[in-house]
């Protein structure tokens, strides 16, 4: 009984030693203890960083922010915790962290140079998404470009014209040129310019007009719609009409109105005059 413990005991230092051996084993400063350490440093750092991230997560989707810029945030805030651990780590190792800092600087500036154009449309993006000149749906003009928006995203504008073509805009065109948003309002008045002869009196043809207003149904009475005459033109005189409709009628409302004009100028037989030259020859019989 006592050998048989002897054994035991000389069993277990046996194995103690060889698990010490393979501690100790070592390639150059490198050992399998300093290896299990680094594996469980890394181990640490990749739990710690989710964790985090997942805190991060919850904060963010407090804010009402677009999904983009939480994707956005969310990508940032990882490669800053990557780094970290990264800086961790080697400090650990006893590579001097002030290298790799320098090291890590350089490779961003040459990647920033080389994606220059892509870090303008992300800045643009963010511009868009922060400041919200316009939303998804939303009908707007840019510069000489006219849609409704389909998307927004960090890189580019999607917008969908009237022909149906899909447009996609650079987001650093987008945030620096002027943006005309048509749907931002609840109403939006329609101007249309009418030109008259001078033979018919300006009372028949706002009479003619006003009829032609009235004519659709969904023009809003607050403000309500007028009529003045603007203009003395060298053929014609011109008046312009003001008309208030629901934004999503505006088309429908406009179309409406300009063929109601011609339908009751016809009814009054008021005359569209376009430009034209009266001559008068001298000696005319006709003209005495």
């Amino acid at each position: 009984m006592l050998k048989k413990g002897k054994t035991l005991e000389s069993a277990q230092n046996m194995n103690i030693e060889t698990l010490t051996t393979i501690l100790k084993f070592s390639l150059g400063s490198l050992t399998v203890e300093k290896l299990f350490h680094i594996l469980l440093l890394i181990l640490v750092c990749f739990i710690a960083s989710r964790i985090l991230l997942k805190i991060f997560g919850r904060i963010i989707d407090r804010f009402s922010l677009d999904r983009s810029i939480k994707i956005f945030l969310m990508h940032g805030l990882k490669i800053i915790i990557t780094f970290i651990c990264i800086i961790i780590i080697t400090d650990y190792l006893g590579i001097p962290t002030t290298s790799l800092v320098a090291l890590l600087s350089v490779v961003s500036l040459a990647i920033s140079l080389s994606i220059q154009g892509f870090l303008s449309n992300v800045c643009g993006g963010l511009t868009i998404l922060f400041t919200r000149p316009f939303s998804v749906g939303d009908f707007i003009e840019l510069d000489n470009l006219s849609g409704r928006v389909a998307e927004t995203g960090l890189i580019y504008t999607k917008l969908l014209t009237l022909e149906n073509k899909m447009v996609l805009l650079p987001n650093s065109q987008v945030s620096e040129g002027r943006i005309v948003n048509y749907t931002s309002q609840e109403k939006r008045r329609i101007e249309i310019f009418v030109s008259a002869s001078y033979s018919a009196a300006v009372k028949d043809v706002k009479e003619a007009l006003f009829e032609a207003i009235n004519a659709y149904p969904d023009f809003l009475t607050d403000p309500a719609p007028d009529v003045h005459l603007r203009d003395y033109q060298d053929s014609a005189i011109q008046y312009v009409i003001h008309a208030w409709v629901p934004t999503d009628l505006y088309w429908d409302g406009y179309y409406t109105l300009m063929e109601e004009i011609k339908q009751s100028f016809d009814r009054h037989h008021i005359a569209m005059d376009y430009p034209h030259m009266n001559i008068h020859m001298i000696g005319d019989e006709n003209n005495g």
